[in-house]
Order: C-alpha cells, then structure tokens, then sequence
C-alpha cells in the first residue's frame, strides 16, 4: 500500500497555461530596454504557476512561454501558434509597461485568460491592464485583470502576496475549465427514483463545459461478470484485500444475511468495482484477454451509477463500488480518487468534479437530510449543542456511499485533513479503514443485498458544500456553503442516526453564518439548499469554486465566501458593483455558454 499511482488516465494531454510577455513595440531604445524586464516577469509568473499548481493526476502544471515579447500583431500570432501547438489552454498576460492593447491580446475565445499589470510608476504597466481590459470588454473575450495594491520599484521582481493570490486563483481555475474539455460524463444507468438532477442533461455538458454524455445500461454489469470481462489475476488481489482490509458491521436486518450470501455478495461488488472503472476509463489487460472494444472506456472524468431501484431490488446495491471508486485508494494502492456521483445525480457528480479538480482531493456526496436545531437536539438528546455546533448542524448522510477520505482519518499536523492522493500515507490509508464499517444493506432499501459504507466523519475540518442546480428559462446556477465538520457526542449522534439508517455515512455540517440572506441561520441554509444533495469537499474553496463558474458562465446565486476573496472578470464590474450577485447573473446571461452550442 505504499505505492503512489500517478499519471494522467484519461485521452488527450494534459493543458497547460500559456504565458504572454507583451511590451512596448517602440524599436531603437524603448523595447530594447525592457525585454529583460518583461521576459523575467513571464518566467517568474510560470515558476509560481508550476511550483504550486498541480493536475488531478498528480503532474505539476507546465507553463508555456512565447518565444519572444510580444508587441504587435505579428508576434501574437506567433505566440498563439505556439500555444496550439503545445496545448496550452488558458492564458496569462503579463508586462511591466505600455503596449499596443488590442493588438497584443489573447483572442481565442475559448481560452481562460488573465493580464496581469505590472503596479510601478516608471512605466505604465496599470495603464496597459486598463487599455487591455477595456479591449477585451469591447469585444466580448472576458478577462480577469490582476494588479497589485502597492506600487513597487521598478527593479522589484518579487511577487507580492495579493497578486500572487490571484494568479494562483486564477490559475487552478482555469485548469480545471481546460481539463473538462473534450472528456464525458458515463451515466452507468438512467433516472434513479425520479431525480431529476439524474436526467443527464448533454446540452448542458456540452455547452458549458464543453464535455459529452455517454450512457449505457446497468445490464452491462451483468454481461461483462457473466462473460468474465475482467482482469482475473486483479479480481483475486482485490478480493483478498477486501477480505483483509474491509471490517464488517452490524447487520440490522431483521433476519441477518447468510454467512453464503454475505461471500457471494462480496465477490460480486468487487466486480461491479472493477467494471465500474473500466468503464470510465478502459483496461489494457481487457485488450489481453481479447475485448479490445471494452478496453478503451469511455474517457470519462465523472460518472454516475443508477441504483436504485431497478438494480438494487435485484442485484447486491453499487454503495462498495461508489466508496472505492471515488476513494484515494484501493486493492492496488494509493491513487486518484474517482467522481461517481450516487443515484447517477450528474448535476451533484459535477459539483463533485469541480471540487476534485480545484483541490485534487476525494468527494464525499451526501444527501442534505436534516437540519437540527439546538432546541431539536435538546429535545431528543436533553444535550445543549456547543462549539461549532452551538447554533445547530446539518445532517450530511448518503444511503449507503462515500468516499473514505471522508472519515476524517488522514492527518496533517495532528488535525483531521482530506489530502491530494498525492500526499496520503500508508498510516492515513489503515487510519481510514480502522474508521469504517461495511454493514449488510439495509433490504428495506435494498432487497438484492450487498454492502454499505458506515462512519461519522470526523469534526474539526474546514470544508465546502457545493451543488449545481438546472432552473428552466434560466439554466445552470451554483451555490455554495463554506462551514466545518462537527463532531456530536455519542449520544446525540447514535439518537440522530438510529432515526435514519445507521448502516450509512454520516457528516454532521455547520456552515458558517453571516446573519444575513440564505446564511442568517442554519435553517435558512437547509431551507434554500436548491436539491436533495450536496457536494462536500475538504477546504474553503468556495472562492476559486467562484472564479470556475465565471470562467463557465454559470452564475452563483447562493454563497457565503467574503467579498474580499471573490474573483471575477473585470467585465464583471460593468454589469453592476454594488450588487455583486445581480452583476453575475446579467454578465453569464450576456456572454452566454463559454462553449456556445446552445
């Protein structure tokens, strides 16, 4: 279990960003003395770029420099040849002077892009941020402009802590837009019990995040268990861990599970485990055993799995192949957690992408349950909430599934952490097995049987709550809420529980309120959450969460991130500064899907 996987799994290469050094085209002495200047600031802003971002598959970022300072039309041209050529797809602008605005601007449409203006006053590095923002307005390319607060000397190639916030913001961003493109959400399934978050929308895919669906039948799991394509040699190692490393729970059915049925059960979900991944993402050693076709996958970045109830009255449920998957490791090691969204919700799976691609960190999906006063808990525990929890918590619980990262159990300096695959050790992994329990499915929920996930995260981590909601004439919208896990005392947590399903896993959520709007208490946060699920990812992301969604167009009309950390395009500001939220919702409506297809 100490081996770390990495590399990229998916088709296509990974994006890199594009870094345009732009000076003044005046020849016979004034570009000459600020090529120097002008190119450090580039390779300065690509050095920041790579040390600190990395891809969801490990990799550090790559920059990609322009061969020369661009000052006109000519070179522009060249440094947009060269970024196609070398797949960098976002852009960042750089200069410490005046240039020719229009004429030295990134005009791909598609690409993410920022200027970053130099803050001096020997040359007018703001003036050109100003010009170029005004000419991207103009034209309808959105740009984000970076300009830091305090003046610097000229001779300064240090990059304050403010700029350096928002190139990385914008940075990680942008990655993450890039990496969508050209990838599939695979729903192994269709409509769970009426969702409508799980009626794949392909318009949206494609439009906005410029992704394709793919679907196909659960009977695909049965074909390929019962024609044997697997990896038999992996099956037998998987299985083995599963048995050596997987601690069964309590069965609370009625009549337990037989000592054979449970074996059978076991055996079957490793399969759909397996199945589940090689659908998204293909095997090479299905290309051995002859099913070449089976092998490539479907080149998918997300996906769903149906369920419930056309599977799970029949067949063992999809809560082991859910929690492996979108878990930071398995039977083969540490590697890149999965994004499989339950009851094939692709608004919520999506949620979950956007998490996993700003942090590089597992997903837990939850249903958003029940938001428990301080006077609810009083009444049925007689125990006054306090801490974190003092002014009542959120039940975050899923039926059945998610991800072990989300137990709490991996660490960073003694305190309870969900980390980049990337980061995780040994000791994390065992803490997280040691913390859950695979409980016999509950057959009221589950008549075919199988396994689900059961722990209660542990309190203390600064996490986000996102989801992705479709209102018709309106389209995509996002909220977000910023809060902390809770630890309960073991009173008023089994109480709660006892009257939901103790076999599934539980998150007790206390976002953070700001007294006012949807964030005035925890009932107006339940109470305004837009669907029956949340996605839950480690950190307070909800800025760059922001700064994604602007990329996408997509506006957010539900978030408690602090005005100071909100990044936008400058364009932003014409639509409106006073009523921030109103400006996004009118600047997405103007420019429209990044991808246009609508």
């Amino acid at each position: 279990m100490g081996e770390i996987m990495s590399g990229n799994r998916l088709q296509g290469a990974l994006p890199k960003i594009g870094i345009r050094p732009v000076i003044d085209g005046r020849r016979k002495g004034v570009r000459e003395s600020l090529e120097a200047r002008t190119m450090e600031m580039a390779r300065s802003a690509a050095r920041l770029l790579s040390e600190n971002l990395r891809h969801i598959s490990g990799e550090k970022v790559e920059c990609v420099i322009a061969d020369t300072c661009i000052g006109g039309f000519a070179e522009s041209a060249r440094a947009a040849e060269k970024f196609s050529r070398e797949g960098a797809m976002a852009s960042l602008t750089v200069t410490p002077c005046w240039c020719y605005g229009s004429e030295t601007m990134d005009m791909d449409p598609l690409r993410p892009k920022a200027v970053w203006g130099f803050n001096g006053t020997e040359r007018p590095g703001a003036v050109y941020l100003a010009a170029s923002l005004a000419g991207h307005a103009q034209k309808g390319l959105p740009a984000f402009g970076i300009y830091g607060r305090d003046v610097q000397d000229a001779d300064d190639t240090s990059i304050p802590p403010d700029v350096r916030a928002k190139l990385l913001q914008f940075g990680r961003a942008a990655v993450a837009v890039a990496a969508m493109r050209g990838k599939s959400y695979l729903g192994m399934g269709g409509v769970s019990m009426g969702i409508a978050g799980s009626i794949v929308n392909p318009d949206f895919l494609e439009s906005h995040l410029g992704m394709s669906y793919e679907g196909i039948d659960m009977s695909e799991f049965i074909r390929r268990i019962e024609e044997g394509i697997y990896d038999k040699e992996e099956y037998a190692r998987a299985l083995a861990w599963v048995k050596k490393s997987c601690i069964e729970g309590a069965d609370y059915n009625a009549t337990p599970l037989s000592k054979d049925k449970k074996e059978k059960d076991w055996e079957f979900i490793v399969k759909m485990a397996m199945i589940g991944r090689d659908l998204m993402i293909g095997n090479p050693a299905l290309e051995m055993l002859g099913f070449g076709e089976e092998a490539l996958g479907h080149n998918a970045i997300a996906a769903g799995f149906q369920g419930q109830r056309q599977w799970t009255d029949h067949f063992p449920n999809g809560d082991f192949l859910e929690t492996m998957l979108t878990t930071s490791f398995d039977w083969n090691g540490i590697r890149q957690p999965f994004i499989v969204a339950t009851e094939n919700d692709f608004l919520n799976g999506i949620a979950m992408l956007w998490g996993h691609l700003l942090t590089g960190t597992a997903q837990i999906f939850s249903d958003v349950r029940t938001c428990w006063s301080p006077e609810a808990v009083k009444r049925v525990s007689g125990i006054a909430l306090s801490g974190d929890a003092q002014d009542g918590v959120i039940h975050l619980i899923n039926s059945g599934a998610t991800c072990l990262d989300g137990t709490g159990g991996q660490s960073r300096d003694g305190k309870p952490v969900m980390k980049p695959f990337w980061e995780i050790t040994p000791g994390d992994v065992d803490a997280c097995l040691r913390m859950a329990r695979f409980c016999p499915a509950d057959y009221g929920y589950f008549r075919g049987g199988g396994f689900s996930t059961t722990f209660e995260t542990t309190g203390g981590m600064p996490v986000t709550m996102s989801r992705v909601n479709w209102v018709k004439g309106l389209g995509p919208v996002l909220q977000i809420a910023e809060g902390r896990t809770v630890d309960l005392p073991a009173t008023i947590g089994a109480k709660i529980m006892d009257r939901t399903n103790p076999t599934w896993p539980t998150t007790w959520f206390a976002p953070r309120l700001t007294g006012k709007g949807a964030f005035r208490e925890v009932y107006s946060v339940m109470n305004s959450w837009g669907a029956n699920h949340g996605a839950v990812s480690f950190g307070h992301i909800g800025a760059d969460l922001i700064t994604l969604a602007s990329m996408l167009r997509i506006p957010v009309y539900m978030h408690n991130v602090p005005e100071e950390r909100i990044f936008r395009p400058a364009a932003w500001n014409s639509f409106g500064t006073s009523d921030l939220e109103g400006a996004d919702f009118r600047a997405c409506a103007n420019y429209g899907p990044l991808y246009g297809l609508e």
